[in-house]
């Protein structure tokens, strides 16, 4: 079964809670817009999990291959945003 579009997403949503199509897209991307700003603080998704900010220490690593195959380089500390996906959701989507 292909992926959802954006767009089939939006429809599902509007005919499940008998909105317009226009409305749900709009609700979506405020859901994003609202995910995007507030990251930084966790930002919890109901139902599926929450995007978290998390600070990636400095490491040390083997280049494999390329020019400098082989020599040790410092890869810098810094910060990724990571989703965790909650346990009702994983629990839902691998029907325990």
């Amino acid at each position: 079964m292909p992926k959802m579009t954006k767009s089939q997403i939006a429809a599902t949503i509007a005919e499940k809670v008998g909105i317009k199509k226009k409305e749900a897209a709009l609700a979506m991307e405020e859901l994003a817009n609202l995910a995007y700003k507030e990251a930084k603080n966790t930002f919890v998704v109901p139902g599926l999990g929450k995007l978290v900010l998390v600070q990636r220490p400095a490491r040390k690593m083997v280049m494999r291959f390329g020019p400098k195959a082989g020599q040790e380089i410092t890869v810098p500390a810094k910060k990724v945003v990571k989703f965790r996906l909650a346990k009702a959701a994983k629990d839902a989507i691998l029907k325990k």
